[in-house]
């Protein structure tokens, strides 16, 4: 990868930016994109939203602001009105979804972790879309178990983004395919994971990136050849697959 040094005063690194460092550009590039479509279009709300979090000492897990963008006008482009998203820290990728909806949208928002929730929550109730967020505290898992039980909710969603704990991805991707509904869309987040799928097994890591790296590894390997679904993996944030149910 080319690299242009450090960021000058005033600029945003990726790695500032994301917490992860992407092998596909450069930071000069990365801050091209970000000063040139992403900051200038970025809402108000949202723009409050990232700075917050930039504060929290764990801002390395928050939605990109290129990311966020691009889930504001994917969830347009599919006219998504029931959505869902498991994993919600702060709430930016939450907000970016709740922008795109339309005022009678919904999304059912899960976290282990209210308390990073309610940090976000001022700017999602000054942009006006508290109200179409229910928000539950706990795993997911038994949520969507109940909910696959109920048998009321299959195939209901329009889209699903997930960004939680990798080591349980493929166990939501299990119950998921059965909540969305044929034609709509599931986002797995982090699915490049700081660029270590494509690092040899001894290379140098992050511990958490290491821990990690198999379970997203497995759950690429298994999106790739599942026949249900239509599949599409980009380089945005920290790497996204994106899944079209097609049976």
């Amino acid at each position: 990868m080319a690299t242009t040094g450090e960021a000058q005063p005033n600029q945003v690194s990726r790695h500032q930016e994301v917490g992860h460092k992407s092998l596909l550009q450069s930071d000069a590039l990365y801050q091209y994109i970000l000063e040139t479509s992403v900051h200038p279009r970025e809402p108000e709300a949202m723009k409050e939203l990232r700075e917050v979090t930039a504060k929290h000492p764990w801002n390395l897990m928050t939605t990109s602001a290129d990311e966020g963008q691009f889930l504001n006008m994917l969830i347009k482009l599919i006219n998504a009105k029931n959505t869902m998203e498991i994993g919600v820290y702060t709430g930016y990728s939450l907000l970016a979804t709740a922008l795109a909806l339309p005022d009678d949208g919904k999304i059912l928002a899960m976290d282990i972790n209210r308390e990073n929730y309610e940090l976000g929550l001022p700017s999602i109730q000054k942009a006006g879309v508290a109200h179409k967020i229910d928000f539950r505290e706990g795993p997911a898992l038994p949520v969507l178990d109940q909910m696959l039980e109920d048998g009321k909710y299959h195939g209901t969603f329009d889209f699903i983004f997930v960004d939680a704990d990798k080591d349980n991805y493929l166990n939501y991707h299990k119950r998921l395919i059965d909540l969305v509904k044929v034609g709509g869309v599931i986002g797995y987040d982090n699915t490049l994971w700081n660029g270590s799928v494509a690092a040899p097994p001894d290379a140098p890591m992050r511990k958490y990136v290491r821990y990690y790296r198999d379970f997203v590894l497995e759950l690429n390997k298994a999106l790739a050849v599942d026949p249900r679904i239509e599949i599409c993996m980009l380089p945005v944030g920290d790497g996204i697959t994106l899944c079209r149910r097609i049976s």
